[in-house]
């Protein structure tokens, strides 16, 4: 789940932060890469620097962290403070590590997003105790121990990846459908296919 939650205006307290910038075209995808968890680390080791008390939990999240799945080259990453509203907590430390903050989504869980200077990724900053958090996890463990609903998602990526879209939020967007139908199976709430 390339964990995007829904867009927002931009606004001095919430949404994009700095300019939004416009795909007008297909979504790369490229085969799983063996790096990919190597890169993860190097990130992690940099929050924990930055954070050396307030990380709760940090993990390898999104299409990236599933051997053998095809991703955005985009190293998805979660971590989970006490409260991700207090972002005097957290911001600048994290700034002095190589990240900048691009989203604030106080109607979204409070979600907060960084990207990192050299390597690209999507830090994921949530509270703890929230439901998200859950969500995310199960999504991504049950996408590898389950390769029939890997490929069922790999196949719906592919096939929006190859359309054209405005914005690269507008892909994340279409796959809610087979998203959500994969995340009930992971949480135990049906057996059907999507």
């Amino acid at each position: 789940m390339e964990s995007e939650g829904p867009e927002a205006q931009e606004g001095p307290q919430s949404g994009v932060i700095g300019e939004r910038k416009r795909l007008n075209g297909k979504i790369h995808l490229e085969p799983y890469n063996p790096d990919w968890p190597g890169m993860f680390s190097d990130l992690a080791a940099r929050v924990r620097a930055a954070l050396p008390n307030r990380v709760l939990m940090l993990e390898h999240v999104g299409s990236t962290s599933i051997k053998g799945l095809s991703a955005k080259p985009i190293i998805d990453i979660l971590l989970v403070v006490e409260d991700s509203r207090r972002e005097s907590d957290y911001v600048q430390p994290l700034e002095s590590q190589g990240f900048t903050l691009r989203r604030r989504e106080p109607e979204w869980f409070e979600h907060r997003l960084f990207r990192h200077a050299e390597i690209k990724s999507n830090l994921h900053v949530f509270s703890q105790d929230c439901t998200e958090i859950d969500r995310m996890l199960a999504f991504r463990d049950w996408l590898r121990a389950n390769p029939e609903d890997r490929l069922l998602y790999e196949a719906a990526k592919r096939e929006l990846a190859a359309k054209h879209w405005a914005y690269g939020q507008d892909y994340a967007d279409a796959k809610t459908e087979v998203v959500r139908a994969i995340l009930d199976r992971a949480l135990g709430r049906s057996n059907t296919k999507a």
